[in-house]
């Protein structure tokens, strides 16, 4: 064969090699570049899907093999520990060797990683080398792990309340305490037509000219009180766990599915609260972007003092 021939067979096989790796480059570049934001079961106009897609965008929760988000489904530590690492980058508390340091985590465990940077960072914690990652998330539980792994804290406030002075306060209880005049009959007899000018000036309204002065003061607003205000069911959240829950409610990162007001505090978390949650957090933080006000989802947000 000569030369002419030879560099024409190896010119056109370089084209082909070319055109070959031209057209794989993409392929590769839009699996590593576009995280599906979308997912067959989470329509538009479904409760959760600003908080979904703002997160999946990120790459923060992503769905599974086949596609579904699964919103209603029960969250798992294992899933938590996942979402927790992709979302928050905060200091380690602690060192501890691997996520197999806990006897049902095994070497190669999907989420070992993440379990072991989540326990780092104090978001999560096991028990007798125990982490339990298959078991349901309650909604006080997530709370509580953001709370302590962001150090999230009450802060003191104070709300405006009306008061009385000592002295009115002084004067109608004399008035509640004071006993009826006791008289003989025959002298009633004869003060019944001035008992009767009393009662019709009684039925004559009249113009206060001794109105009752109020003031107004400041008391705090103490951990148990903004979670009697907010929630309908406080008393369904232990006492040691109200100051984390204050300071979740106090950050706007609390949203209650489809009543604001309700907690459901012992609850498993379902994956589209999940969502919600973590989205708050993080647009606390400035990470992400607030949810419009006008957007429907907003009115789940729980604020104090401001849902009915």
């Amino acid at each position: 064969m000569s030369n002419l021939g030879q560099l024409r067979i190896i010119g056109a096989s370089i084209i082909t090699l070319g055109l070959a790796i031209g057209a794989a480059i993409p392929l590769v570049s839009n699996a590593q570049t576009s995280p599906q934001s979308t997912f067959p079961d989470v329509p538009a106009d479904y409760w959760a899907q600003p908080f979904i897609r703002g997160l999946a965008q990120r790459n923060i929760i992503t769905g599974y093999p086949d596609g579904t988000y699964r919103p209603k489904q029960a969250l798992e530590r294992d899933e938590f520990a996942a979402i927790i690492r992709k979302a928050f980058e905060q200091n380690k508390e602690k060192q501890i060797e691997s996520g197999s340091v806990y006897n049902d985590v095994p070497q190669g465990y999907w989420a070992s990683q993440a379990i072991e940077e989540s326990v780092e960072q104090g978001f999560l914690s096991g028990d007798q080398n125990l982490f339990r990652p298959r078991q349901e998330v309650s909604k006080l539980e997530a709370i509580n792990a953001l709370t302590r792994g962001l150090d999230l804290t009450y802060q003191a406030s104070v709300s405006p309340v009306t008061t009385i002075p000592p002295y009115y306060m002084r004067r109608r209880a004399a008035m509640r305490r004071r006993k009826p005049l006791m008289l003989p009959i025959g002298i009633t007899s004869l003060m019944q037509p001035l008992l009767i000018q009393r009662a019709n000036a009684a039925r004559t309204p009249r113009v206060a000219t001794d109105s009752q002065p109020t003031t107004t003061a400041t008391a705090p607003l103490t951990p148990a009180s903004i979670v009697e205000q907010a929630y309908k069911d406080a008393d369904q959240i232990p006492e040691n766990a109200v100051p984390q829950v204050a300071a979740a409610t106090q950050s706007n990162i609390v949203v209650n599915y489809p009543n604001p007001n309700i907690l459901n505090p012992t609850q498993a978390i379902s994956r589209g609260e999940t969502a919600a949650l973590v989205y708050q957090t993080m647009a606390a933080q400035g990470k992400v972007p607030q949810i419009d006000s006008n957007n429907p989802a907003a009115k789940y947000i729980v604020r104090v003092g401001e849902n009915k």
